[in-house]
């Protein structure tokens, strides 16, 4: 499955267009390296989501094409979520 359907699918993030773009912009990461959208997620893999303000790591545990929303956590295994702090500046 790919990569921006796992995300939406496992309801980590809401819309597949945004996991889609999030995949696009190089802040998604599978196993230590950016992915594209069209990444084949596999069993085991280690996905980092890098947001504005923080880092959420999960492992995956299930890829199938239809989950329940009771039962969309059980695809995956959360590992940790970091706060970041990005300070940008205005020029």
């Amino acid at each position: 499955m790919r990569i921006d359907k796992y995300l939406k699918v496992s309801r980590i993030i809401k819309r597949r267009a945004v996991a889609n773009e999030a995949a696009d912009e190089s802040r998604v990461f599978v196993n230590g390296r950016p992915v594209k959208p069209s990444y084949d997620v596999k069993v085991n893999d280690i996905v980092v989501i890098k947001y504005f303000k923080r880092e959420v790591t999960i492992k995956v545990l299930d890829v199938s094409n239809y989950a329940k929303k009771e039962d969309a956590d059980k695809m995956y295994e959360l590992i940790s979520v970091q706060e970041v702090n990005r300070d940008i500046e205005n020029k």
